[in-house]
């Protein structure tokens, strides 16, 4: 690939992002905005008379059981999803169950490495596909067929599913995730952490339940990073490869 190629890509995705960036943060904002305006119009115009004490006690209590989400979600999906793709997945939602395994899928499928520009805009193009099929889905199978579909489908079978539809999404994921990224220590250390948490420390501290999985993903970071293979380069996939051009 000659170097007038490559500077072309590179300008091409440093405007993608910045345009993304802009108006990622305008979207964002907008959907913070609308996101309130029931709560407040609840709160403030409906004669409930809620003091601020009352509100604050509220946030402090939803913040203490799912304050650290706000923090590792970001970090933790940004490394496969890229700047762009967050901001869809954020405004969205389902990120694990739906989005992160789409991006990963197609990844894999493709075979974009997650960090290069061609793994990035992948993750975006699987989201917004993602995304399409979940609303025709809900469109079809909710709006049109859903009663329907409740009535005829048995019992049995809407219980069944309820107990392992999310273990199975998520079990697929977990699989595609480690063969995409084909790195043996840090699995390892994950499943090894997770064991541990399951097993031995949330029922001999059962107050960590809420914070297990925060923990676990903090201490498989630290850990992976700590016991790296310092012979090898690590990051970032480079943007200036073959691999990563779209």
């Amino acid at each position: 690939m000659s170097t007038v190629t490559e500077s072309r890509a590179a300008a091409g995705m440093a405007g993608f992002e910045a345009t993304t960036n802009r108006w990622g943060r305008v979207t964002m904002m907008i959907g913070l905005a609308l996101s309130l305006i029931g709560p407040v119009y609840v709160a403030f115009f409906t004669g409930m008379d809620l003091a601020a004490q009352q509100i604050w006690l509220a946030f402090i209590g939803v913040a203490a059981a799912f304050g650290v989400l706000w923090v590792l979600e970001p970090v933790t999906y940004f490394p496969i999803l890229g700047s762009s793709a967050m901001y869809q997945a954020f405004m969205i939602g389902n990120i694990s169950n739906k989005l992160l395994p789409a991006a990963i899928v197609a990844q894999s499928s493709i075979g974009a490495k997650a960090g290069t520009r061609r793994g990035d805009l992948t993750a975006v193009m699987a989201i917004c596909g993602a995304a399409t099929v979940h609303l025709v889905s809900l469109l079809v199978f909710v709006g049109f067929l859903g009663t329907w579909l409740i009535s005829v489908i048995p019992s049995d079978v809407i219980e069944v599913a309820r107990l392992y539809i999310l273990p199975s999404v998520l079990g697929a994921v977990l699989v595609q995730a480690v063969v995409t990224m084909r790195q043996l220590r840090p699995t390892l250390i994950a499943v090894g952490l997770s064991l541990l948490f399951l097993f031995v420390v949330v029922p001999a501290f059962p107050t960590l339940g809420l914070f297990a999985t925060a923990i676990v993903v903090v201490l498989t970071i630290s850990l992976s990073w700590l016991l790296r293979d310092r012979t090898r380069h690590t990051g970032r996939p480079a943007d200036a490869t073959t691999e990563s051009q779209p």
